[in-house]
């Protein structure tokens, strides 16, 4: 039988949809499970961009398109990521892909050469895919370590001493996954002035969040002097308007443009006419929906905060954006016997019927940081407070059998 190569078979995943697939498994058996593990808003695309893309349909828009997007697309999508960072991006060099997510590759394999030792710099706990992207593209990954002391930020002076004469990238998310910390224009202005004194490293600023800020204003470092230039903005249309599966997401740089284009043309050819005629109108048209869905996302943020830090062995700090809540749970192992977060999340949802990811699913546990879990306040309020409290009354029932 032949055999497939090592590059797949060490390709990492996303584990958000291996614990779904638990789910849906104990769904099936007939288990009441209040799931918080997928990272997508729980919202319907707006019904503009919906009728955007019937008229696409109806219109006969049913083809190819220019691998880097259409023209109105991109037009709009550089007004759009311009006027949020202040800068003038031009169409040109924008290009459309289907979802933000490739634009991750695309990055490394343009930066980046196979088995010359290239690094490349990536947070921890971060999205999965940085760290399987750098080891599939052939290239040294290198954890960058967030602090909860710092609100999960990082230090600047830790990242500069891991730069090095092979590093080439640096991937910032901001708000971040699975945090939802944010990076503060101080801290952008900290990175950038390290940055200055190595001209020689790109930096990935992964935005896909940045219309969901919960205190004070979105800040990117591609608006920073002199940084736009090597800086690859990604955002997209899948948080901010509930369209996950309509698979769009723009990327930004002016150099890089063109090499991107080429990408596209060699793995999707072009992303869906009909989703990005739907995603002109996301943009273009009225923000009523999307402004709404923020202020949902701000009032579960506050409602789940306030509950986890009621919960028994449960200290979480509140994220300053996405969707995502990021407790501490160490002492939670203790008091239940739990060996870890993700022996702590298995009994969770295997015993009280709550889904949650561990910390080991976005990369190593950082040492000194204690125990986490990622929950995904993308669910209603009911979901909300029925699974916290499921959550809170396994801890205490497994506590009094190990006391």
């Amino acid at each position: 039988m032949p055999r497939i190569s090592r590059r797949t078979a060490e390709l990492g995943t996303e584990n958000a949809f291996v614990v779904l697939a638990e789910v849906n498994e104990l769904v099936r058996a007939g288990k009441d499970i209040i799931s918080f593990c997928i990272g997508q808003p729980d919202f319907a695309t707006p019904v503009n961009v919906q009728d955007a893309a019937v008229r696409a349909v109806r219109e006969g828009r049913h083809g190819y398109t220019p691998s880097a997007g259409i023209a109105e697309l991109r037009e709009a999508a550089a007004r759009y990521m311009g006027s949020m960072r202040g800068l003038a991006i031009r169409p040109e060099e924008v290009v459309v892909g289907a979802g933000a997510k490739p634009f991750i590759a695309y990055t490394i394999l343009s930066v980046t050469d196979y088995g010359c030792g290239d690094e490349v710099i990536y947070p921890n706990p971060g999205f999965p895919i940085y760290e399987s992207q750098i080891l599939a593209a052939g290239a040294g990954p290198g954890a960058l370590p967030l602090k909860e002391a710092r609100n999960f930020a990082f230090d600047p002076a830790d990242l500069e001493s891991r730069i090095t004469g092979r590093t080439k990238l640096l991937i910032l998310n901001s708000p971040q996954n699975p945090t939802g910390g944010v990076l503060s224009r101080k801290d952008l202005e900290d990175i950038a002035a390290i940055l200055r004194r190595h001209p020689e490293v790109w930096v990935y600023a992964d935005e896909i969040y940045s219309r969901l800020v919960y205190e004070g204003a979105f800040a990117s470092i591609a608006s920073l002097p002199g940084m736009y230039e090597r800086t690859i903005i990604s955002d997209g249309a899948s948080k901010t308007w509930a369209m996950t599966g309509w698979r769009i997401g723009f990327a930004s740089n002016p150099v890089l443009a063109p090499q991107f284009v080429r990408w596209v043309t060699n793995t999707d050819s072009c992303a869906s006419q009909i989703s990005q005629w739907a995603t002109v109108e996301a943009i273009e048209g009225p923000q009523d929906d999307a402004e709404a869905m923020r202020r949902s996302f701000l009032e579960r943020r506050d409602l789940i905060v306030g509950l986890l830090n009621q919960v028994p062995g449960v200290a979480c700090k509140t994220p300053g954006g996405a969707f995502y809540a990021w407790p501490n749970v160490t002492e939670a192992c203790r008091m239940t016997g739990a060996a870890d977060s993700e022996e702590f999340r298995k009994r969770l949802l295997n015993e009280a019927g709550v889904a949650v990811l561990a910390d080991i699913h976005f990369g190593a546990r950082v040492a000194g940081e204690g125990q986490h879990i990622r929950f995904s306040y993308a669910a209603s309020r009911q979901a909300i407070e029925a699974g916290v409290a499921r959550m809170a009354e396994f801890i205490r029932a497994n506590t009094r059998r190990v006391a």
